[in-house]
């Protein structure tokens, strides 16, 4: 469907780089037609292939995709030294002879441009139907300097890998740099990084802190190499010579992969971006850095000033050591400060997660092709990653399990859930046996646990108590457990507890059924024309009363409870859905009846919980308005929300605690990551 015409790997290429990251977060595309200066050993994603030099190639290229069907879509990645000819102008006869809708992504934009450059970026332009940018001076720039209409260009931010945020702890000990405050720069190694200023700013800053160690991690620009071998390696090796600072330089003349500069930032306490070019226009290496939550001090290029905040780093003037060291200095000095703005570099920059830069790229191409993301695979890692021999840990410090407040009775219930859907019998053990041994003499459950596994006494709340049941009722091991709390259960007064005790009430039908016939009083009781509720409030989870009517309907057969299901079903709908958009009912003062609703927090127990909702109603009613609207409920997950931003981390399994007005919680724990995966396992029964 899709065809990218870019370098690509294993061609040493940050543009190379950016396609195979892009192609393979969209996953949707049909493969890639490779710039090459050179042979390389492609792989099955490669499905053609233009020596950059060769202008029939271009021709020959365009002539095979017009005939290709399956090739509705081309997306050049433009950077003038990939193409042949003065500023890269072979690329235009490929646009002349291609039939097909192009999108070109402009990599390098320049300001006050030569007049041959300008002539072929407006030629570029009068033949695609859009042009993406990496930064908002970019489109500037195109709009003031090349006279491109505005509403041609669209900015989308350089991609990022999705990594959890470290402490570097354990890279720094096995690099042997536990005692060393650690600077770095990293890419391909050429004369414009302007690294040697650095270096010399370096020579101020080990006056204060002697301890400070310098990486320069990568090998030499595979052209630049071949051109005039090591010549500004060298130079540099010359120059730490010169200013005494063996002890504090180190450099490691090797490519390196994602996961080798993952591994070198998480060690990383500053990075360092040199570069010598005002006009740099987008920096996969700064926008990493950022990711993995790193402060940075960074020349004054135009894509720094785009993404760098106060609160995460500090920009400096080009070939100023003097402004440099003082920077670093400033940064350096206090490590809780600077903890703190790696901290906020991490938050701001989720949104250039590579799941976020496909979302974005894909409300493009669906102005021009049918395409759409993919459904996730159903991962169970971060499940496991916060489950140990006792239970699911509460909650999680990014990705990492935070034992410190123990366990919880609601998450164990919705894990028993998931692992005994998915089969997955020694989780659904775990789980089990948390719920059993937390079970109070009278039947019911205490709902938290510390991390030294002893009950916290508290309030009982009905709720999770009808939770428990919920899931007991989905497994046959735990019948005692299940029986002891019967009695309990049957003298339960809150909506939702009854709710969740419907839905484990399968062999229980009189019980069911009271429960059934007390939601529909409430129904009766609470409506009128402007409210078809049955509370005065939608608070969370709202959408498991309908679900239990629904539940009950199926195997009872009362229609009364269908009536009454699809009537509140239509009510929640026309209060949470606007514009195509799933809008989760705010927690922080919820809906009161003749009140204006929340917006914020968002949690992601209700997105879930609306999904499994309109599943359930489309399987029994087989209205497909149903099937639609649970899509796009579960696509709040994938970035169809207010900040634009995807809350499942494919990455890791796991789910983001919510959304706030204007940030993400960065937290995966145990409600967030259950809730999306049971939104996951009921949107799989619907998808074709």
């Amino acid at each position: 469907m899709l065809v990218f015409i870019s370098t690509f790997v294993p061609r040493e290429c940050g543009i190379a780089t950016f396609t195979r990251d892009l192609f393979d977060s969209i996953n949707a595309g049909k493969g890639i037609v490779a710039m090459s200066d050179r042979k390389y050993r492609y792989d099955e994603r490669v499905i053609g292939e233009i020596k950059e030099d060769r202008i029939n190639d271009y021709i020959k290229i365009a002539q095979k995709l017009n005939n290709d069907d399956d090739a509705k879509l081309i997306h050049i990645q433009h950077e003038f030294g990939i193409f042949g000819g003065e500023y890269g102008e072979y690329i235009l006869h490929f646009l002349n002879e291609i039939k097909k809708p192009v999108i070109i992504t402009f990599h390098t934009v320049l300001s006050q441009p030569e007049e041959k450059r300008k002539e072929i970026v407006q030629k570029i332009s009068q033949k695609v139907k859009a042009i993406i940018v990496m930064n908002l001076e970019s489109k500037k720039i195109l709009e003031e300097d090349y006279n491109i209409p505005k509403n041609l260009i669209f900015y989308i931010p350089h991609g990022i890998p999705s990594v959890p945020l470290s402490d570097g702890q354990k890279e720094k000990k096995e690099l042997k740099l536990e005692n060393n405050i650690v600077l770095s720069t990293y890419g391909l190694i050429s004369a414009g990084k302007g690294i040697e200023y650095f270096i010399q700013a370096l020579s101020e800053v080990v006056k204060y802190f002697p301890n400070v160690k310098y990486l320069i991690l990568g090998e030499t620009h595979p052209i630049v190499k071949r051109k005039e071998g090591e010549k500004y390696r060298n130079f540099l090796k010359s120059e730490v010579r010169r200013l005494g600072l063996q002890k504090n330089v180190w450099f490691y003349n090797k490519y390196l992969n994602t996961k080798d500069i993952e591994y070198f930032l998480n060690a990383t306490d500053l990075y360092l971006s040199p570069i010598l070019d005002p006009k740099q226009s987008a920096s996969g290496t700064m926008s990493f850095a950022l990711g993995c939550g790193k402060p940075v001090v960074s020349t004054s290029t135009s894509y720094a000033k785009n993404i760098i905040k106060e609160n995460e780093g500090i920009l400096v003037g080009f070939r100023n050591p003097k402004e440099i060291s003082k920077a670093i200095i400033e940064i350096i000095s206090n490590p809780q400060k600077m903890k703190q703005m790696g901290l906020n570099a991490y938050v701001e920059s989720r949104f250039m997660t590579w799941d976020n830069i496909a979302l974005k790229h894909l409300r493009i191409y669906k102005k021009y092709i049918n395409i759409s993301l993919k459904c996730p695979k159903l991962k169970l890692d971060h499940l496991k990653r916060l489950t140990d021999d006792y239970g699911i840990i509460q909650f999680a410090n990014n990705t990492v399990p935070d034992i410190s407040h123990g366990y919880s009775m609601d998450d164990n219930a919705r894990a028993l859930i998931v692992a005994v859907n998915e089969a997955e019998d020694d989780l659904a053990n775990i789980y089990l046996n948390f719920i059993r041994n937390n079970q109070r003499k009278d039947g019911s459950f205490y709902n938290y646990v510390n991390k030294d596994r002893i009950v916290e006494n508290g309030e009982i709340a009905e709720d999770v108590q009808g939770r428990v049941f919920w899931a007991l009722g989905k497994t046959s091991k735990g019948k005692d457990i299940f029986d002891k709390a019967l009695p309990y259960i049957k003298n339960i007064q809150s909506p939702r507890a009854k709710a969740f005790a419907i839905m484990g009430l399968k062999e229980e039908k009189e019980l069911m059924k009271k429960f059934a016939d007390d939601l529909v009083d409430l129904f009766v009781k609470g409506k009128n024309k402007k409210w078809n509720w049955f509370e005065d409030c939608l608070t969370y989870s709202s959408s498991r009363i309908p679900e239990a009517l629904l539940f009950a309907y199926s195997n009872l057969n009362e229609k009364k409870y269908l009536d009454v299901a699809q009537k509140s079903i239509d009510f929640l709908v026309s209060k949470t859905f606007s514009k195509n958009e799933y809008i989760p009912i705010g927690q922080n003062g919820w809906f009161l009846k003749n009140k204006r609703r929340a917006l914020f927090d968002q949690q992601p127990e209700d997105p879930s919980s609306m999904v499994e909702l309109l599943v359930y109603a489309y399987e029994i009613t087989k209205k497909e308005e149903y099937r639609k609207k649970a899509i796009i409920a579960f696509e709040w997950f994938l970035g169809k929300n207010h900040l634009g931003q995807v809350v499942y981390d494919d990455s890791t399994g796991g789910c983001y605690d919510g959304l706030g007005k204007n940030s993400l919680n960065i937290n995966q724990g145990a409600e967030s990551t259950i809730c999306y995966l049971m939104a996951r396992i009921a949107i799989g029964r619907v998808l074709s």
